[in-house]
């Protein structure tokens, strides 16, 4: 398994858990809050994945993004 796609998986199973245990401790299971605290724990699952993607590229955990030069570049 690819470390980026592990880094993924972990990255969704953080957001569902962070949204149920929210949900839960909250103890309201209005519509409204259940979609704000999704809407949050999405937001909270692409900072958290961001953020370790971050880490481990700097810890040589993950190869860094190198860009491809551009084509157009070298003419």
């Amino acid at each position: 398994m690819n470390p980026v796609t592990s880094l993924k998986l972990s990255a969704i199973a953080f957001t569902v858990l962070w949204t149920g245990w929210m949900l839960w401790w909250g103890g309201s299971f209005e519509r409204a809050n259940v979609i704000l605290l999704t809407i949050c724990g999405i937001v909270a699952g692409y900072v958290w994945y961001r953020a370790m993607r971050w880490q481990f590229q700097r810890s040589g955990m993950l190869p860094r993004n190198e860009r491809p030069a551009d084509p157009a570049a070298k003419r």
